[in-house]
């Protein structure tokens, strides 16, 4: 038993992960520098919530959906600063799990991955199903022609597959193939875009403020804002996503911290901004069963469909940067896994030519398609979030943890008034788990299961560390 404990809770050093970015054969290129770092943060998280899920978090909190926002940003904010901490002093791929692996232990990190697969393999189907609505508001409106439901819903929606959602994981699959260079500067002129369609938004939708839709303003009260905000959580995931390129980042223990707090002042400011807006300009009963939202408003405001057509067609843009970025980040993690033997090997093969993993981008790219065009996004959402609540939470031990065992370890970034961040951390995150439907909470349970089971199976027997440690 003190044998399997031991395998159990075996750390991977720092300086193990540091060494391997730098020397190890498949190490990918440090190509990455401040700005497209900031802009994987923002690509990554302004869209998801904005364009698309505010019409799942109306209903439940009202108008008071603008403080389910503040809740959620301050929880993510606390957490963002966590991050910088560990990304300043294991400046590595792989997020919150490599951060699991070098402060709580082997089996503690296989958990952290299987919330890291919730919240980036089904985030990226769920920004693609809410992708499909923009692109039909567009085609209506320029061209009076809409996908059939047939072909542009879930199966549980009386579709049969949702089309546009599955063509554009694959279009994001090859872009990624063809090279992380490439891909970071497509999503950094997307996100100019996305910011200064947001900002039209605001300037147009002001037009509409009506005081009258705050009457009402959190007719489910306390509850409702942090169940609302469960379902909100999901759209910071561009956070963690900026932690998933560490091998990839030049001088990570400077750029990846400022590139955490950077990404989390623009998007808390542009949520803020648009999410008062559009509450403002509509009565909140009628944001439940809207399609393309914001679109909506704006036609509604100002009487023109032009506005709505314009934001429409930002909206398809921008939002293939969260899809772009959000793949990114599930590879990369499943790259990290590999390497250190928890999954099988083809997932960290670097190619020659493009310098990039063709066969886990091929696999992972595939499989989430598949879930896309399947699966309703209420649903997608939800699971996101327990996911991504969850492996911020261990981040915020791991903070704690790192302080105690590590204390000289060299840290670009120390969190402020430790140790209340990230114990405040921790418990916001719990508490906004615990307003998240029983049904997310027992499948995420079943889940994280499913991924131990799959650890005893093959990751213990197969971990790069556990053969080095038992190497004479």
């Amino acid at each position: 038993m003190a044998g399997l404990a031991e395998q159990l809770w075996r750390r991977k050093p720092v300086t193990s992960y540091t060494a391997e970015a730098d020397t190890a054969e498949d190490r990918l290129p440090r190509t990455l520098g401040l700005l497209p770092l900031m802009m994987l943060g923002i690509g990554g998280t302004v869209g998801t919530g904005i364009f698309f899920v505010l019409n799942q978090a109306v209903p439940v909190a009202g108008p008071a959906v603008i403080l389910s926002f503040v809740v959620a940003g301050v929880v993510a904010g606390l957490t963002a600063i966590c991050y910088a901490e560990l990304a300043s002093s294991v400046p590595v791929s792989g997020s919150s799990y490599s951060y699991a692996y070098a402060t709580l232990g082997e089996l503690p990190a296989m958990a952290v991955a299987g919330c890291l697969m919730l919240e980036y393999g089904v985030s990226t189907a769920a920004v693609a199903v809410g992708w499909s609505e923009y692109l039909n508001e567009l085609t209506g409106n320029l061209f009076g022609f809409r996908l059939p439901d047939s072909l542009s819903l879930a199966p549980e929606l009386g579709g049969i597959i949702n089309l546009p959602a599955v063509v554009l994981v694959l279009l994001c699959m090859l872009l990624l193939i063809r090279g992380v260079s490439e891909s970071t500067t497509v999503n950094t002129v997307m996100v100019f875009i996305k910011l200064g369609v947001l900002l039209l938004f605001a300037v147009l939708g002001v037009q509409g403020w009506n005081a009258d839709n705050f009457a009402d303003f959190a007719p489910f009260g306390a509850a409702g804002v942090t169940a609302a905000a469960g379902i909100i959580f999901f759209s910071f995931i561009g956070l963690d996503a900026v932690a998933t390129a560490g091998e990839e980042a030049k001088d990570p223990q400077r750029n990846l911290p400022l590139a955490l707090l950077g990404a989390l002042v623009v998007v808390t400011g542009v949520y803020f901004l648009t999410a008062i807006v559009a509450v403002a300009a509509q009565d909140w009963t009628d944001f439940e069963g809207q399609q393309a939202g914001l679109a909506a408003i704006l036609e509604h405001v100002t009487g023109a469909t032009w506005p709505a057509t314009l934001l429409a067609a930002g909206a398809v843009i921008s939002i293939f940067s969260v899809t772009l970025v959000v793949l990114y980040g599930q590879t990369r993690i499943l790259f990290t896994m590999s390497r250190d033997g928890m999954v099988p090997p083809i997932f960290h093969r670097v190619n020659r030519r493009t310098l990039t993993p063709i066969p886990n981008t091929l696999i992972v790219g595939i499989l989430i398609a598949l879930l896309a065009g399947v699966v309703p996004l209420e649903f997608l959402a939800e699971m996101t979030s327990i996911g991504t609540l969850v492996a911020f939470l261990v981040v915020s031990v791991g903070v704690i943890v790192l302080r105690r065992r590590e204390p000289d370890l060299t840290r670009g970034f120390s969190v402020p008034f430790y140790p209340v961040t990230p114990i405040l951390s921790v418990l916001g995150c719990l508490w906004i788990i615990k307003d998240l439907r029983a049904v997310t909470i027992l499948v995420f349970l079943v889940w994280t299961a499913v991924v131990l089971v799959f650890y005893f199976v093959y990751g213990r027997q197969h971990s790069t560390l556990g053969a080095r440690r038992s190497t004479p």
